[in-house]
C-alpha cells in the first residue's frame, strides 16, 4: 500500500463538513479548506500528514481570518501517535484551534476538540506539591532546562544527609540518625535504600555503602552549599 499524501486527507474532511450542512471547497487563498454554512464565520482546516510546530504556526496565522480554524492529521496506529493525539490536542485547545484526525483507510474523522478559548483549570495537588519541594529545596543546585536524570530534588538531598552523617559517624540507629541529621523519614529512606547508598548492618542499625561514600565525596553543590 503506498504511503498516504496530504491530499487524500481532503475527501473525507469535505464529506464530514458537508453532512453538517457545509459548502466546502479546497486550495482557497492560503487554506487548504474553507467551508461556510449559511452566514456563519468559515470554518478553515488545514491537512498534514503529521504534527508540526510548522503545522501550528500556520494555524495560528489562519486565526487572523476565521476563529474556527482545525488542525486535520493523518491517523497513524500505535501507542506513540495516541500520545501525540493526546498532547497536541492540549496545546491546540491553549491555541483556541480544533483538531481533527482522518483515517485514510476508511475515511474516518474524529474531532478531538473544537475551536475556542481556553480557559485552564489549576491543579491545586500538584500547586502544593510543587510549592513543598521548592521549600525544602537547598539552594539552587540544579541548572535550568536540564533532564530528569541527575536532577536534585529535595529527596536527594536529605538522602545526602544520611549518607554524610553515616559517612562521619559510622553505623547508627535509625532513630539517631534521624534526630542528628533533622530528617524525620530516615529509618524509612535508608530501609528503601531508593539510591543504593545505605546497607542495613542489623536490625534498624545501618552503615554507608561504597556508593554512598563515593557520592559524599560530591556533595557540596547538591546540598547548595557551592
Amino acid at each position: 500500500m503506498s504511503s498516504p499524501r496530504e491530499t487524500d486527507l481532503y475527501p473525507p474532511v469535505k464529506s464530514f463538513l458537508e453532512d453538517q450542512g457545509y459548502v466546502v471547497k479546497a486550495e482557497v487563498g492560503a487554506a487548504d479548506v474553507v467551508a461556510i454554512r449559511g452566514e456563519e464565520p468559515p470554518v478553515v482546516v488545514e491537512l498534514k500528514l503529521g504534527f508540526s510546530l510548522a503545522l501550528f504556526h500556520q494555524c495560528v496565522e489562519r486565526l487572523k481570518v476565521s476563529d474556527d480554524v482545525y488542525l486535520a492529521v493523518a491517523h497513524k496506529p500505535g501507542k506513540p501517535f495516541y500520545k501525540a493525539v493526546k498532547a497536541n490536542t492540549v496545546l491546540a485547545r491553549r491555541l483556541g484551534l480544533g483538531l481533527m484526525t482522518v483515517r485514510v483507510s476508511d475515511g474516518l474523522v474524529s474531532v478531538h476538540c473544537d475551536p475556542g478559548p481556553y480557559a485552564p483549570r489549576k491543579n491545586n495537588k500538584r500547586k502544593t506539591s510543587l510549592l513543598r519541594e521548592f521549600a525544602r529545596r537547598q539552594g539552587d543546585p540544579n541548572d535550568g532546562g536540564q533532564t530528569r536524570v541527575g536532577l536534585i530534588t529535595a529527596y536527594r538531598q536529605d538522602a545526602l544527609k544520611l549518607a554524610m552523617y553515616l559517612f562521619e559517624v559510622g553505623a547508627s540507629k535509625g532513630a539517631d540518625v534521624a534526630r542528628e541529621t533533622e530528617v524525620k523519614r530516615a529509618t524509612v529512606m535508608m530501609r528503601d535504600n531508593h539510591y543504593g547508598w545505605f546497607e542495613k548492618v542489623e536490625k534498624g542499625i545501618y552503615g554507608i555503602s561504597p556508593e554512598g561514600a563515593e557520592a559524599v565525596q560530591t556533595s557540596a553543590r547538591v546540598l547548595g552549599s557551592g
